[in-house]
């Protein structure tokens, strides 16, 4: 059996809580929010806390922590090619589609973003609707907006 912990960390624009399971990074939940498992940090909750912390700093664009997402080979395929967008930059539902082979399901590929557990380290806030706006109306929505911004002004700066 897996074992499961969880941690809330201070950050720059609020508190973030950071799950791990042995084989790596689980869930990330903006705000102090409890998560299944025990409340207490690991060596792997940790490095995610710092790395997210220089992310912020504007020192890192990237991530190097072992996840351990749990969900349908879709989502997954999704949430990987997620992961290959580069830093300040933007995809739409329909570009995703047809990156994973599966043109025509771009609101499939929209409820996979909307559901990945590990929003930040999976980069879902570069994914936005024809409009070039992230989707939703709601507070994810802004978080993924102001994410996004941040990184584009970062990404003029260097």
């Amino acid at each position: 059996m897996e074992r499961s912990n969880w941690c809330t960390y201070p950050m720059p624009h609020g508190p973030l809580t950071i799950a791990a399971d042995d084989r790596g990074l689980t869930a990330l939940a903006f705000g102090a929010v409890p998560l299944p498992g025990r409340n207490a940090p690991s060596a792997l909750t940790n490095q995610a806390a710092t790395e997210i912390q220089e992310y912020f700093a504007g020192k890192r664009r990237s991530f190097d922590l072992r996840l351990s997402l749990k969900g349908s080979a879709f989502q997954r395929a999704v949430w990987t090619e997620v992961c290959s967008i580069p830093y300040g930059e933007e995809r739409t539902c329909e570009q995703l589609a047809r990156l994973i082979g599966k043109p025509g399901s771009h609101r499939s590929v929209g409820t996979a973003v909307k559901s990945c557990p590990l929003p930040l380290i999976v980069p879902t806030h570069r994914v936005v609707g024809k409009n070039r706006e992230p989707f939703g109306h709601d507070k994810s929505a802004q978080v993924r907006r102001g994410l996004l911004a941040f990184e584009q002004k970062t990404a003029q700066r260097s």
